[in-house]
Order: structure tokens, then C-alpha cells, then sequence
């Protein structure tokens, strides 16, 4: 009766150590996928920045093509009216 009890304590023993190493395992896989996780955080908070960035920047394109473009009717016109005016 003392060896069928110690060789179940012993199974016991061995599957314990076996979930133990298993639980190891699945800890640094855990700690791996944090580490990659967080990365993504990173890379994800830079692309954010970044494409406010580019947003602000292109908006400040759209006004600047806005002037230049008022600016080249402006010339035509004047260059009209020197035209208009070396011909009287």
C-alpha cells in the first residue's frame, strides 16, 4: 500500500513540475508579447504624431497655394492693365 501511495505522490510530483515548466513557458511568451505590444504602443503614437504633422503642414500649403494663386491673377491683371495702358 506504501509504494501504490508513493508512486501516485510521485506522478503527483512529475505532472506538478511538468504544469510548473509549461506555466514558465507561457510567462515568457507573456513577457514577450508585452515587450512587442508596447512597441506597437510606440510605433503607433510616433505615426499619430507624424500624421498630425503632415495634416498641419499640408494645411498650411493649401493657404500658401491660396495666396500665390490670388497673387498670379493679381500679375495677369496688372500685366493687363500695363498692356492696356502702353497702347493708348
Amino acid at each position: 500500500m506504501e509504494k501504490e501511495v508513493l508512486e501516485l505522490l510521485k506522478k503527483m510530483n512529475d505532472k506538478l513540475e511538468s504544469l510548473d515548466n509549461k506555466v514558465d513557458m507561457l510567462d515568457n511568451k507573456i513577457s514577450r508579447i508585452e515587450k512587442k505590444l508596447d512597441g506597437v504602443f510606440d510605433q503607433t503614437a510616433d505615426l499619430t504624431e507624424f500624421k498630425t504633422s503632415v495634416i498641419d503642414k499640408l494645411d498650411e500649403l493649401k493657404s500658401v497655394e491660396e495666396v500665390t494663386k490670388l497673387n498670379c491673377y493679381d500679375i495677369a491683371k496688372l500685366r493687363i492693365n500695363n498692356t492696356n495702358n502702353k497702347r493708348a
